[in-house]
């Protein structure tokens, strides 16, 4: 039975038929399959702006397959235009908000159906919650990601080539009129940021839990073939409603661990390790922190992605994208189910490795490891993350001086003005989700840094997150943050830290009596932000720990 009867048959539903047609909706369509396309189309995010060439393909494939659908709005941000200032409070806290109005208009209006049209950083997470938590057939179409920029025959992407040229400008390595070359040439058009950032590794993320189409997440934003797989994503969404496969029947536990597995194949961003179990959160799937751990030292390294690497996201297309990394995986991953209608295995074994330095055999791996590492100590009981394959082999142990910031802007400054040396280990507290609130993405303090060419002899940490794009020894999602009285809030400078990655450590070399009596003396900052939606979200937002949703 589908849902969308209970708004349009029976004698009471005489006004909701009378509305409905007040939109155009031809009588003969009344019995068809009513979905909801949900598009976060913007001017101003790149990798959202070829989103209304995309709808018009979508709609085609609804009404190939006999559905009729519906198109409604969705807020999204530019997380690389909202870093670096009181934007970024609100780049994470969306997510939120998008999969609470996925809901809203899904289950107000009794829609049978969902396309997603998404592509960045929390608008495809947020999508997957509302997906996940609603629990009726949905299919995510991922908008692309955008082609590599040019500069006097070199390839050039957004992080490494405009917020990393900050710190290669400041300390005289490259002059004014190359920056200003490279940022009218490294992002070159529509889609998603071309290295392996956040956005992009969502989109490997969705694909391989099964929620987007094979190859969706890969192809890029310009082309033919993203139109194509727009239709047919159009198309499924009718078989998936006739066939009643569900989000949940998709997004198993199982399915959880094949998106983990393959984003720590790729050296994905650490931000899926609060997404991933946000998503499974809401689809009722038990999913503990640890699971990257366990998973990590089984799931090699297989390609070395910007920006800790040199390949783009074209590069990855083109080697066979996520099906073809998947067949290198096959005897780790789970045979599931997926929205096209094959299993894992079906779409693994008939995917071809095209580019064998791109999509390594498993004998010739980049790291035996994946690229994430979940690493605890006192300075985080609870958990903190790190891309442990952007970390030189140099700086996998290391121990520093603290010097201490309460923000991201008094940080930052420090960077700038040379105050931070070789040896250091930079804190940035009261960033965490409460705290910041919105746990701030740090792009701009770690790319300085690797800019600056000091990625091999300073370390940062943080209970704020960083963006795909960062690389180095730097440890973010401490937790507990700063806000909640973890040992971050009493950190002092001149302390000595210890960062042991391949033993998944974390400390400060204090001894537990000295941690529990500065503790005893500490008393919380004032909040930040004391109105409006930031207020709220502090107040009812969990750990970075837990994923940092909503209470």
């Amino acid at each position: 039975m589908m849902r969308s009867r209970i708004i349009k048959e029976g004698l009471e539903r005489v006004p909701h038929r009378a509305l409905l047609y007040a939109t155009g909706i031809p009588k003969s369509e009344m019995k068809k399959p009513f979905i909801g396309v949900a598009t976060s189309f913007t001017d101003i995010i790149p990798g959202h702006i070829g989103m209304r060439d995309l709808e018009r393909f979508i709609e085609k494939g609804v009404h190939t397959a006999g559905g009729y659908p519906f198109f409604f709005g969705l807020s999204g941000i530019c997380d690389g235009i909202a870093m670096g200032h009181k934007g970024m409070h609100y780049s994470l806290p969306s997510r939120d908000l998008i999969a609470d109005m996925v809901e809203t208009i899904t289950e107000a209006h009794q829609l049978d159906g969902l396309v997603l049209l998404t592509n960045c950083d929390k608008i495809t997470p947020g999508m997957l919650m509302a997906a996940a938590r609603i629990n009726i057939p949905s299919i995510v179409v991922t908008a692309g990601p955008m082609l590599s920029g040019r500069l006097r025959g070199k390839r050039l992407s957004l992080v490494n080539d405009t917020f990393e040229a900050i710190g290669k400008y400041k300390k005289g390595l490259i002059k004014k009129d190359e920056l200003e070359a490279l940022e009218m040439c490294a992002c070159p058009g529509a889609g998603s940021c071309q290295g392996m950032y956040t956005a992009n590794t969502m989109a490997c993320v969705t694909e391989a839990l099964g929620m987007s189409l094979p190859r969706c997440a890969t192809l890029l934003a310009v082309s033919a073939d993203k139109r194509r797989i727009a239709f047919e994503s159009g198309q499924h969404i009718v078989e998936l409603i006739k066939k009643n496969v569900t989000s949940r029947k998709i997004m198993t536990r199982k399915a959880f661990e094949n998106a983990i597995m393959v984003d720590l194949a790729l050296g994905g961003s650490t931000n899926t390790v609060l997404h991933i179990p946000a998503i499974a959160h809401d689809a009722g799937v038990a999913l503990p922190l640890e699971t990257f751990n366990v998973l990590s030292k089984k799931t090699p390294h297989l390609a070395n992605m910007l920006p800790g690497g040199e390949h783009y996201l074209e590069d990855l297309d083109w080697a066979g994208g996520i099906p073809a990394l998947m067949k290198r995986l096959r005897k780790s991953l789970h045979n599931n189910i997926t929205v096209s209608g094959k299993r894992i295995f079906e779409i693994a074994d008939s995917a071809e490795v095209i580019d064998e330095n791109v999509i390594r055999p498993l004998n010739r791996a980049y790291h035996e490891e994946g690229g994430i590492a979940i690493l605890r100590g006192n300075l985080a009981p609870d958990g903190s993350v790190v891309k442990q394959s952007a970390v030189s082999k140099n700086m996998l142990k290391f121990e520093g001086v603290a010097k201490v910031f309460d923000s991201e802007e008094v940080g930052m400054k420090a960077i700038l003005d040379g105050k931070v040396k070789p040896g250091d280990v930079v804190v940035i507290r009261y960033e965490g989700p409460k705290g910041g609130p919105g746990m701030r993405e740090l792009l701009s303090p770690t790319a300085t840094i690797a800019g600056m060419g000091l990625s091999d002899s300073v370390a940062l940490i943080t209970d704020g997150r960083f963006s795909g794009g960062t690389r180095g020894p730097c440890v973010g999602h401490i937790s507990p943050e700063a806000m909640e009285g973890g040992t971050l809030a009493i950190l002092r400078d001149g302390d000595r830290i210890r960062i042991d990655i391949p033993n998944r450590k974390i400390d400060v070399l204090l001894s537990d009596k000295e941690i529990k009596e500065r503790l005893s003396k500490w008393k919380p900052p004032r909040p930040k932000i004391t109105k409006g939606y930031l207020s709220r979200y502090a107040r009812m937002v969990s750990s970075a720990g837990s994923g940092a949703v909503m209470k």
